[in-house]
């Protein structure tokens, strides 16, 4: 009788050579603290880069069963025979260091481990009057100050957002010309809202201001932060004495922010899940073709409402920007006015206390208004703003059986490829502010419960 083939045996990290322990060893001994750790082989040649958060943690993880059993790590742990690391202030500059060391030294397995994919890069354009970033697996040949390659894009996606509260530099596409005085009567983004952006495109900053943070930023990519501070103290030092304390109040508030890199929290916390693994502009310039925009929407904001024991009804409103969540703009509301279950009623609310205070408090509407539900549901939005006597957006809304989009002014809603980089985004936005209703939903019950 034939015998079947043997499967390969896992080897267990008990069974590794002496070199091998060692190195274990070393790793568990490492500091609880963000850095890079590096794996050399017999001949001390680097064959590996990694970043962590907790050095001592992910660094060990490599010595354990579970990576002998990875099929991504399995195959080359067994030529561990040493272990350094590099201590980081921040989870970004770990990332930065990360970055760098590959690209200089390009060890071997970094290499293997990754798909057939680009790596990204973080790209600063040079020839504009007001120079934009962006994340990029196609670079520019030329005209761009390229940062990279990066292991992880979320990561990268992640670290953007945290530099941009700092150095409030750019993201979008607009041509900005600082000789044309059209931009002085242009609306901008709620990046400036929020301050994450000092709004060039409406000509509030200088093209020698503006390049001068992106000449900042530039800096500390190339691992230069504590030129950058000095610089920075200067300039806020040169403004007090010169009387500009407006300019000086936002040097203080960046070189502080700037100081407390590391307290910015985790990079992947605005980073988006696998469920839109592919780049974000995918989907925004799908959502610009399916609705006729004039330009790619850069930011979304979606409602959902949730119910309490049946009685008491809640609210979501979750925020996106350029395809990404950004958990600053979430809110939560009580439904005030509507007695008992009405969804559309408690729709009504919502979106009219939501945009009632942007319009009073003269502040950026989103491009897109996503309402979790059908045609009643749209037209209880779109009712909201006739009682206002306020322009609405661009307002939408997503039923979940079918996965309709229903749209103002059609009859029939769209019905989108299951595949649509535009579809997978909304339901992204969907999903989201179903989530953070249910958890304030949740909440609520709880201190109801404690309450009884």
């Amino acid at each position: 009788m034939e015998q079947s083939p043997q499967q390969p045996t896992v080897q267990s990290p008990r069974d590794q050579p002496e070199w091998f322990q060692r190195a274990a060893d070393k790793a568990r001994a490492f500091p609880q603290t963000p850095g890079v750790y590096l794996m050399l082989d017999d001949a001390g040649r680097v064959i590996y880069v990694g970043k962590a958060k907790n050095l001592r943690s992910r660094a060990s993880s490599y010595f354990l069963q579970a990576a002998f059993e990875d099929s991504r790590t399995g195959p080359w742990i067994r030529e561990i025979h040493d272990i350094e690391y590099i201590e980081a202030e921040s989870e970004v500059d770990a990332l930065l260091v990360e970055s760098r060391l590959i690209k200089d030294i390009q060890p071997k397995f970094n290499r293997e481990l990754k798909d057939d994919k680009t790596f990204p890069y973080l790209q600063v354009t040079t020839h504009e009057d007001f120079p934009r970033v962006e994340i990029t697996r196609e670079p520019k040949q030329r005209a761009a100050k390229l940062f990279g390659p990066f292991a992880s894009g979320k990561s990268l996606r992640g670290a953007l957002q945290v530099l941009q509260r700092i150095f409030k530099f750019r993201t979008c596409s607009l041509d900005i010309d600082e000789g044309d005085e059209k931009w002085r009567w242009f609306r901008p983004c709620l990046l400036a809202s929020i301050e994450q952006c000092t709004a060039p495109c409406n000509l509030r900053i200088s093209k020698d201001e503006y390049r001068r943070d992106i000449q900042r930023l530039r800096m500390f990519l190339d691992g230069k932060k504590q030129d950058v501070l000095k610089d920075m103290r200067d300039e806020m030092t040169a403004a007090a004495r010169e009387l500009r304390f407006e300019k000086a109040a936002r040097l203080r508030d960046e070189i502080r922010l700037l100081e407390t890199l590391d307290e910015r929290g985790e990079l992947d916390t605005h980073a988006q899940p696998e469920v839109f693994y592919v780049d974000p502009r995918k989907g925004l310039a799908g959502l610009q073709k399916m609705l006729k925009l004039p330009q790619m929407p850069r930011n979304i904001e979606g409602v959902d409402i949730a119910h309490l024991g049946g009685d008491q009804t809640v609210a979501s409103l979750v925020q996106f920007i350029d395809g990404l969540p950004f958990k600053n703009g979430y809110r939560h509301f009580r439904i005030r006015s509507v007695e008992g279950i009405d969804d559309f009623a408690s729709i009504r609310e919502v979106v009219g206390r939501r945009f009632q205070r942007l319009a009073h408090e003269m502040q950026v509407f989103p491009d897109i208004l996503l309402i979790d539900g059908g045609r009643g549901q749209l037209n209880s939005g779109l009712a909201a703003f006739a009682e206002l006597g306020i322009e609405p957006p661009t307002v939408i809304s997503l039923a979940k059986r079918e996965e309709e989009v229903y749209i103002p002014d059609r009859d029939e809603p769209l019905q989108l490829s299951r595949h649509s980089f535009a579809l997978r985004l909304l339901q992204y936005v969907r999903d989201e502010a179903h989530r953070f209703a249910q958890h304030y939903h949740h909440a609520l019950r709880s201190k109801s419960t404690l309450r009884d």
